[in-house]
């Protein structure tokens, strides 16, 4: 679970979690390496991650050293000036600013041969000699900010080169980044290849929906609230909705997401892992092997996806991106039904819907439970009681349920209990996905990641249909930019159960 912790100032930060795990030595220099240290991701993403952990006292100047490598040929100084600008900024931040990129060196080399994994070795092996750290104590993490097609012989030069001695509490692990193949053959060659390389425990695959708040806020919502108990399954919830949505484009990426389509990129990862947290069952405990035992049972209760309870879409424009074959079969849009064959969700169906180019721009999971029986007030027109939990942005959970409209006359109108984030945590930063989940590879804790069996059991219940698809046996529908998508997927919504609430609209409550 989530690390606690309390700020005072920089340097000064008490985490219990974080010292009382029997992983994590209390001596022994952490060294952590960025592999594709010059790409976008590593900009973006990993390095302003690592940033933050630094800025709040989680890595410490005095045991952490962090090194970039890539193929391109830069200066220690070249890669920290690249990456100044993507990390937080203000005139309280600089001096930490200048600190954490001291800490960072480049080390140039090319991803399957041994003469730049030698180099890298040494001055990761130089940094642990200068901390006095005991050999075989230290600890060594490998984030892979790479392509996926390049993963088995970046393994095969750490295995040979860099790794660091076990016996006296030290470790090495690696970080590999999502799209874990391309359908099960792929993905388990991929798994078959490091696994043969490093240990189950060693891996670290991750998927960065799982390090959002409202996410890990799913167990203790359905575990720790005595009211949710009864309520969750099949003789009271109608149906499950998941849904992904995005107001612009690919924009420039259109080559990349060609090749993978809005299913690959996000339903069989981000959604299935929100589902899997939706639906399964209460752990024995919070060790990350009891629930992620309860997870792989949710997979494997899946009944195959039915064509007609898939509507694919493309939204009319993508394939004038000139990286975009004019033939492509590639949806950007997709709404399907999902069934969980189990005494709990028997008959439930869980609606997957995600899109780019539409009307707005958010995820969120809505649990939409069956009518009233005996409707005295004659009010179900007006819409189904939902539990709506908003994961970005505006971060929420709100009940929406009916009530008497204020007034003289006994009228009904929608209204809601409200969550809101930005109101009632005021001043509490909410922390980055990436923050998060680095922090849980340095302490160990592998619960917000996926398993092999886990990925494997994903990409059963996918492959069959993104083979058809593939082979242009399903087609997409058209859409309009900044639509809600193809008709189609509303009238599937329908067909589903689910029923739209009409003339009521959740605003974010404001301070």
């Amino acid at each position: 679970m989530a690390a606690s912790w309390c700020i005072e100032k920089r340097g000064s930060i008490r985490n219990d979690s974080f010292r009382d795990n029997d992983n994590i030595p209390e001596t022994g220099c952490l060294s952590i390496i960025v592999l594709g240290a010059s790409g976008d991701l590593a900009k973006k993403k990993t390095f302003p991650a690592l940033f933050n952990l630094y800025r709040q006292g989680f890595l410490q100047s005095n045991e952490v050293h962090i090194f970039g490598y890539a193929r391109t040929k830069i200066s220690d100084d070249d890669l920290r000036s690249r990456i100044r600008g993507y990390l937080s900024q203000g005139k309280e931040n600089e001096g930490d600013v200048s600190e954490f990129l001291q800490l960072i060196k480049y080390v140039s080399g090319s991803y399957d041969s041994g003469e730049g994994f030698t180099l890298l070795d040494r001055a990761i092996s130089e940094h642990e000699f200068s901390k006095n750290s005991t050999e075989g104590s230290s600890r060594r993490l490998f984030y892979f900010a790479l392509p996926p097609s390049v993963y088995p012989s970046v393994c095969r030069m750490i295995k040979s080169y860099c790794m660091n001695k076990s016996d006296l509490g030290g470790w090495t692990r690696i970080v590999v980044e999502k799209p874990f193949g391309k359908d099960l053959a792929s993905s388990e060659q991929l798994s078959s290849q490091i696994g043969e390389l490093f240990d189950e425990p060693q891996i670290y695959r991750i998927d960065h929906y799982l390090g959002k708040e409202l996410v890990q806020n799913l167990l203790v919502l359905r575990f720790a609230n005595r009211f949710f108990l009864p309520l969750w399954n099949r003789d009271n919830i109608d149906n499950i909705q998941i849904v992904f949505r995005e107001d612009f484009g690919t924009e420039g990426r259109g080559g990349y997401f060609d090749e993978y389509g809005i299913i690959r990129d996000i339903i069989q990862n981000h959604l299935l892992q929100v589902l899997c947290l939706v639906a399964m069952e209460k752990p024995v405990s919070q060790k990350p092997e009891h629930i992620r035992d309860e997870k792989v049972k949710v997979l494997q209760s899946m009944l195959p996806i039915e064509d007609e309870e898939v509507v694919l879409g493309q939204y009319e424009g993508y394939k004038d991106d000139p990286t975009v074959p004019n033939n492509s079969n590639t949806p950007t849009f997709a709404t399907m039904v999902l069934r969980i064959h189990n005494e709990r969700w028997e008959g439930v169906p869980f609606i997957m819907k995600a899109g780019k180019a539409l009307n707005s721009r958010k995820a969120e999971i809505r649990v939409q439970f069956k009518d009233v029986p005996g409707d005295i007030f004659r009010c179900q027109k007006q819409g189904r009681n939902e539990f709506v939990i908003r994961l970005q942005p505006s971060e929420a959970m709100y009940m929406k349920l009916t009530v008497k409209k204020p007034g003289l006359e006994m009228s009904t109108v929608q209204s809601e209990l409200d969550l809101s984030y930005g109101q009632r945590y005021q001043g509490v930063v909410i922390p980055e996905a990436y923050e998060r989940l680095i922090l849980d590879t340095i302490r160990g804790d592998q619960q917000h990641f996926v398993r092999r069996d886990e990925l494997k059991a994903a990409w059963e219940i996918f492959t069959p249909l993104l083979h058809r698809i593939d082979n242009g046996e399903v087609k997409p529908i058209p859409y309009k930019p900044g639509s809600r998508g193809p008709a189609e997927a509303d009238e599937l919504l329908q067909n589903a159960g689910y029923v739209q609430t009409h003339g009521y609209i959740w605003i974010p409550p404001t301070l």
